[in-house]
């Protein structure tokens, strides 16, 4: 414990999930348009075409600013929540409404720190369970964006997963950490050559494939019955709910990367022993 006193030890890690959530909102929509930029100059590295000069553009540079005339942010307007509601939820330059994601993003992040270091403490185990939220939310928004699960969270989950397991910082053992990857991996790697062979069609994306495999590592193979059906059950009644309010996009597809993290909190929130129980497995 930090402090001795473990509502207040969970309370700081709250106020610091709220920094961390607002810097998430900078990952989840700058990090696809890097990845963009990446594919772009491979591309044009391939076919011998020189792109030209791009500014700079990264998770620290440019400056934010609002998407509507470009107004640079102050660092008092950028105060996690606080400035939120300071500035009624919109611009101060140009008045044009802020998304109200922004603050729920923050929220949700200092009420999963909370609880993770509520549940098991200021030490390695509460540590990994909060970067643990915070990578799956991160991973749960791009993919709602853009259907896209980059490597370059899902695997750094995996592994710490897997470093996690093997340190006995989480309550899973290093093989069934492991078993947990694979099968994670391999089921829905079968569902998606199977629908593939029958339909002519992709189902799903192989950032789906690592993500289940991810939530093998931290929850152990025994869990994967139940997260892929709880992951299940959240897209089923989201699928529909759009469908009738013709909110679907373009081919009426919804990815499921958002499921599967909706599927994963459940886990750490409710325990993967009384998941599997409820279940009867």
């Amino acid at each position: 414990m930090l402090s001795g006193m473990p509502w207040l030890d969970a309370s700081v890690f709250a106020l610091l999930g709220l920094l961390i959530g607002s810097f998430l909102n900078v990952v989840v929509y700058r990090l696809p348009k890097m990845m963009e930029r990446q594919w772009q100059l491979e591309a044009a590295e391939m076919s011998g075409q020189e792109l030209p000069a791009q500014e700079p553009f990264n998770l620290m540079v440019p400056r934010s600013r609002c998407p509507h005339c470009a107004h640079p942010i102050a660092w008092y307007e950028n105060i996690p929540v606080v400035s939120y509601l300071a500035l009624g939820g919109k611009c101060s330059a140009c008045k044009a409404p802020i998304s109200a994601r922004y603050p729920l993003v923050e929220a949700t992040l200092a009420a999963l720190f909370f609880y993770c270091i509520r549940t098991y403490g200021a030490n390695t185990t509460g540590y990994a369970w909060c970067a643990f939220s915070a990578i799956l939310l991160t991973l749960a928004l791009i993919d709602w964006d853009t259907t896209l699960l980059p490597d370059d969270l899902t695997l750094p989950l995996l592994w710490l997963g897997m470093i996690a397991a093997a340190l006995h910082w989480i309550p899973v053992s290093l093989n069934d950490a492991l078993w947990g990857a694979v099968g994670g991996y391999m089921s829905l790697w079968l569902v998606y050559w199977g629908f593939k062979l029958a339909t002519g069609k992709e189902g799903m994306g192989f950032g789906d494939f690592k993500l289940f495999a991810a939530l093998g590592v931290w929850f152990g193979w025994q869990t994967l019955i139940p997260i892929i059906l709880i992951a299940s059950v959240i897209g089923a009644v989201i699928g529909i709910a759009m469908k009738f309010n013709s909110s679907l996009r373009e081919g009426g597809y919804v990815p499921f990367g958002p499921f599967l993290a909706g599927a994963g909190f459940s886990a750490l929130v409710l325990g993967p022993a009384a998941l599997r129980q409820a279940m009867g497995l």
